[in-house]
């Protein structure tokens, strides 16, 4: 997983870029000069960029604020804030797939293909094991029996045959981890996205950031994230799995029957 301690802003000739270091945050506000410069010299020769997902090419800006260590003592999974306030849950070897779809098509034609692919899929290769979530614009798959490498070939079949969001895939690639949301998008639940992201560049800007933060948490007892919909294949559950299972169905409120935002 890649979330830096250390965060910077640097802006030149109306441009504006974030750098991170773990080591310090002279050395990101050093990288970020850099790159700041970097970027008005290559528009000032070649023009604007033609790439308009630049953002998963490098690491992402998010607070981390939980850790899940693994029986062994490891690092199994860290929760982050994004960019819009939710939490996510992070993990560098427990599988999750997102397959997106129209909004409203829970219990639809469409959302059963998913379904029954990843049946096939498990059926095909005995050993695995799936939970199945409903989104509020997708399914969400959980692979329970094994470990697996974000980048790695394996993973890469699955998003293939099951129909991954690419950009979900590419993402897990330069994060080198898995990504789960865990609390509804805000305006989902009626409510603004918040005024200003981590890191904050002031006091003030952070206690802007609590108030919302308080609004929101008040807003998201009222909705789940997602709703455990199938179990398939193997229900052996590998030990690492087992502990992102729980922190995953507790916080996103599986077995609630809420609204899902």
């Amino acid at each position: 997983m890649k979330f830096a301690k250390y965060w910077a802003k640097s802006s030149f000739h109306g441009f504006t870029c974030w750098r991170s270091s773990d080591a310090s945050l002279p050395a990101a506000e050093a990288l970020a000069q850099e790159a700041v410069r970097a970027l008005v010299a290559r528009f000032e020769s070649q023009g604007p960029p033609l790439n308009r997902y630049g953002y998963t090419d490098r690491p992402l800006r998010e607070q981390v604020l939980r850790e899940i260590r693994d029986p062994a003592g490891g690092l199994a999974a860290a929760i982050t804030r994004n960019s819009y306030g939710c939490q996510v849950l992070n993990t560098s070897r427990v599988m999750f797939v997102d397959v997106d779809l129209p909004e409203g098509s829970a219990g639809s034609s469409r959302e059963a293909d998913v379904v029954a692919r990843s049946g096939a899929w498990a059926q095909a290769h005995p050993g695995w094991g799936w939970r199945v979530y409903r989104t509020r614009a997708g399914v969400r798959l959980l692979a329970t029996h094994a470990l697996f490498d974000p980048d790695g070939e394996a993973a890469g079949q699955v998003f293939e045959a099951l129909g991954a969001d690419p950009l979900y895939q590419r993402l897990c690639g330069v994060q080198q981890c898995f990504r789960a949301r865990l609390t509804p998008k805000p305006w989902r639940c009626g409510c603004r996205k918040p005024p200003r992201g981590w890191p904050w560049p002031d006091a003030r800007a952070e206690a802007r950031f609590k108030e919302w933060l308080d609004r929101y948490g008040q807003a998201c007892r009222a909705f789940a994230t997602c709703e455990l919909i199938a179990e398939q294949g193997a229900r052996e559950t590998e030990p690492t799995a087992r502990l992102i299972v729980q922190a995953h169905d507790e916080a996103v409120l599986a077995a609630g029957g809420l609204p899902l935002a």
